[in-house]
């Protein structure tokens, strides 16, 4: 199974753990990192190094570095993401969210009834899809 998981997923482990939630999420980002590559794979975008690079804290950013290095890359064309990450932030989404999400759709993580249900959780709930505040 392919998962891609946005930055600040990844950044999780890094914060506060002193909260239940956190660390709980923290965990389980923990666990899909540490799944055999067999059972789930886990993907890398340049969207996930744009962001990283934009990161404030250098010492989190190395670390996330790492774990993004040890994950396979994914191969997408820059206009059909390009067009896809503009389609998505006119339904709403903000850019690196709209980005994540169409790098996703692009490396096979998610098929398009996911990014249906994003659509709608958005526009009637205002829901943002999978993403530790």
């Amino acid at each position: 199974m392919r998962t891609y998981l946005d930055l600040c997923c990844l950044k999780r482990p890094f914060d506060d753990q002193s909260q239940p939630r956190i660390h709980l999420e923290s965990e389980a980002v923990l666990a899909l990192l540490g799944a055999s590559e067999e059972k789930l794979e886990v993907l890398r975008s340049a969207a996930l190094e744009l962001e990283n690079d934009q990161n404030p804290l250098a010492q989190r950013a190395a670390k996330v570095r790492l774990w993004l290095e040890a994950l396979p890359a994914t191969e997408i064309l820059d206009a059909a993401l390009a067009d896809r990450t503009k389609e998505l932030m006119a339904f709403g989404f903000k850019n690196f969210d709209a980005l994540h999400l169409a790098s996703a759709m692009y490396a096979g993580a998610i098929g398009p009834s996911i990014v249906q249900t994003a659509l709608f959780l958005l526009y009637t709930l205002g829901v943002a899809v999978l993403r530790p505040q």
